[in-house]
């Protein structure tokens, strides 16, 4: 039995979730999200308490079980509390700023980028070199931040580029300056 599939979610005060026909659909001060079930997994609602139960034993249902109970957790906290995901842009010159809801990074090319988010994400800049992206949807958000991470990612030699906060970067030894 998979150990996160077993664990009863509890739906939070200010959250509505609702099924009908294998479809989840989760409603909060943040936003609305909504979920297909896969087949093989079954939900029940008793109140505000929320289990989910796998009718087979057959590997692909085994992995959705796990999958299906994260994927909704992640809804109903998203709507009630929504994600963050802080980022840093590091080098000499190198700035984000926020332009009418768009990210105009300035990362060292001859043009700036212009990143323009999706409805549900949000950016925020608290420096020229500290920035959020901030949304209800968990996936979107990891999906905007590794997108933006790609414009420039961090290289081993200086650390110059875009990155997560926290995010340990692997230095390498430059050229050996002589014999």
């Amino acid at each position: 039995m998979s150990r996160v599939g077993k664990k009863v979610l509890v739906i939070p005060n200010g959250v509505q979730f609702s099924l009908n026909a294998g479809l989840v659909k989760v409603k909060g001060p943040k936003g609305e999200l909504q979920f297909q079930i896969p087949e093989g997994i079954s939900c029940h609602q008793e109140g505000t308490s929320v289990t989910f139960s796998r009718e087979s034993d057959h590997k692909k249902v085994r992995a959705l079980h796990g999958m299906t109970r994260a994927a909704i957790a992640n809804m109903v906290e998203g709507v009630a509390n929504g994600f963050t995901r802080n980022m840093a842009v590091v080098g000499v010159g190198f700035k984000v700023e926020v332009k009418s809801n768009k990210l105009i990074m300035t990362v060292g090319y001859s043009h700036p980028v212009m990143i323009i988010p999706p409805a549900g994400i949000e950016f925020t800049v608290s420096s020229p070199t500290q920035f959020a992206v901030k949304g209800h949807d968990k996936q979107l958000v990891g999906e905007i931040a590794a997108k933006i991470r790609s414009v420039r990612p961090p290289e081993p030699y200086k650390g110059k580029g875009v990155q997560y906060e926290g995010e340990y970067i692997r230095r390498k030894a430059g050229k050996a300056a002589g014999k």
